[in-house]
């Protein structure tokens, strides 16, 4: 397979923004095509880009790029320079028209002074300036839409935190970070369980979402992703899902509109968990969440690429993580992740390496797996940085299960497999058994690895046993409910159907 074959761009370029494609497309400009990695024409790449603009409002971007890909004579269409017209004087209407509102809103003074004073919602900011009415307000939200387009992330995250704000029943704000609020909101709630009401925390103290506002979070997420703020864009990721579900659970949104929603978030994530410091736990507790997992199922099996290195990256952080660095959470993280593997109709080396060793326990073909996994992650936008972290985690997971299948293992053999002297594999093997927590002992007399047993505790069997069959009844629960209200919904359709007949 040549690394053109696993390439993802095409497949998920579908579910993103086509402002996150482009820096995909930058990736394969500068890496792969720059590497000879791939055979894909530069000129390609360019008319993709291009393409990619002409319905933004990135008039220069796209002038720039006609020329890269017509020759640096060519001359710029008319209709490129009608639409740099057009887009400046919608830039100049739009502006005018949410102007008292941009105006507090860009005083960092008056604005800190109603948040303060809590003045900084819809009813207190028209009572401060009559002016500001509610198409004001409107003007403000398509402005920031408006600067996006423009490519103007920054801009449109600011603007989007002031308007969601507006509509945000928040704790007593000062000039803090968000963090700091998040806290003091929780902690306010927490200490009393009367008083004044705030928001949802999870949604940026919103305290009920509507179809528009869900839009402009996920205009925030956007803004944030593109701006490379990662610990805010992993907030913009829970405010999303919190507002998702939500409208969800109301019947708002269908279940193919909230399935179709999930599948991008699932998506956008990828930008955000592939850059958090944190981000991987966060990738597989959402991945492996029910709902989630159904829209990989269903919507985007090439997730499982994804589902499966944050898997293998995470686990042994995980492993000491939990009280007595016990190996549960770790296998049980696997074992979900084999249960996803097969409702998936999607493999590649990645998904294959660790079906071979988990399901299959042929360690010559993982090996073989693993030589192609380095050319997968090598040529993967999200995945690239992580090459030499998984080879190496990719290794030890081959080793810990070799060791837990072999009661003893010769020290020379490892050696060679690891292209290592005896010495320098016997100091490795027993940073192996320290670090991944294995009952093993070095017999130097033999020169071997004598492994001990390594039974999981009827605790842990019935812990993980018990954690499975409360998500099972959840989701049955769920799923029947959902039935339920189909079927009455479908009654009382024919019912009406019925009583328009008899008139």
């Amino acid at each position: 397979m040549t690394v053109e074959e696993w390439d993802l761009t095409t497949v998920i370029s579908p579910y993103l923004d086509r402002h996150m494609v482009f820096p995909l497309l930058e990736f394969i400009d500068t890496n792969l095509l720059a590497k000879n990695l791939v055979s894909y024409e530069a000129k390609d790449i360019g008319s993709a880009r291009l393409a990619l603009l002409r319905p933004t409002h990135m008039v220069d971007y796209a002038m720039d790029t006609y020329k890269i890909v017509h020759g640096e004579n060519a001359a710029i269409p008319k209709e490129m320079e009608e639409q740099k017209h057009k887009v400046y004087q919608a830039l100049e209407e739009l502006k005018k028209g949410c102007a008292p509102l941009d105006k507090i809103c860009k005083d960092e003074e008056e604005r800190n002074k109603l948040m303060s004073s809590g003045k900084f919602t819809l009813a207190g900011i028209q009572k401060h300036d009559a002016s500001i009415t509610a198409d004001v307000v409107e003007s403000y939200r398509q402005l920031a839409r408006f600067m996006f387009d423009c490519g103007d992330y920054k801009a449109s995250r600011d603007m989007l935190t002031y308007y969601i704000q507006l509509h945000a029943i928040s704790p007593t704000q000062t000039d803090e970070e968000d963090e700091v609020l998040i806290a003091a909101g929780l902690q306010q709630q927490q200490q009393s369980g009367s008083g004044n009401e705030t928001g949802n925390p999870d949604m940026y103290f919103l305290p009920n979402v509507d179809e528009k506002m869900l839009h402009v979070l996920w205009g925030r997420l956007a803004s944030e992703i593109l701006a490379q703020d990662w610990e805010a864009a992993a907030k913009a990721v829970d405010a999303v899902k919190t507002a998702l579900e939500m409208l969800a659970g109301k019947n708002t949104l269908s279940p193919l509109e909230a399935l179709q929603q999930r599948t991008w978030l699932l998506h956008w994530s990828l930008f955000v968990y592939w850059n958090d410091s944190a981000g991987l736990e966060r990738l597989v507790d959402l991945f492996h969440s029910e709902r989630y997992k159904q829209a990989i199922t269903t919507n985007a099996p090439h997730l499982l690429r994804y589902l499966t290195a944050a898997v293998l990256l995470c686990k042994r952080r995980v492993n000491k993580k939990t009280t007595g660095g016990s190996s549960s959470e770790a296998r049980r993280l696997l074992k979900n992740l084999t249960n996803v593997m097969q409702d998936c109709e999607y493999t590649d080396p990645i998904v294959e390496f660790v079906n071979c060793l988990c399901v299959k326990y042929d360690f010559d073909s993982a090996q073989l797996k693993l030589a192609e996994c380095n050319q997968v992650l090598t040529a993967d936008f999200f995945l690239c940085e992580q090459t030499d972290l998984f080879m190496e985690e990719a290794r030890v997971f081959v080793f810990e299960n070799y060791c837990r299948i072999h009661h003893k293992i010769d020290l020379a053999a490892l050696g060679e497999k690891l292209a290592m002297d005896q010495e320098s594999a016997e100091r490795w093997i027993v940073d192996l058994i320290r670090n991944a927590a294995l009952d093993a002992k070095i017999d130097a007399a033999e020169a071997c690895v004598v492994m001990g047993g390594s039974q999981v505790s009827v605790y842990e069997q019935v812990m993980d046993r018990t954690r499975d069959l409360n998500v099972r009844s959840a989701t049955l629960q769920q799923n029947f409910q959902a039935l339920l209200q189909e079927s009455r919904k479908e009654k009382a359709r024919k019912e009406s159907a019925s009583r328009e007949d008899e008139y």
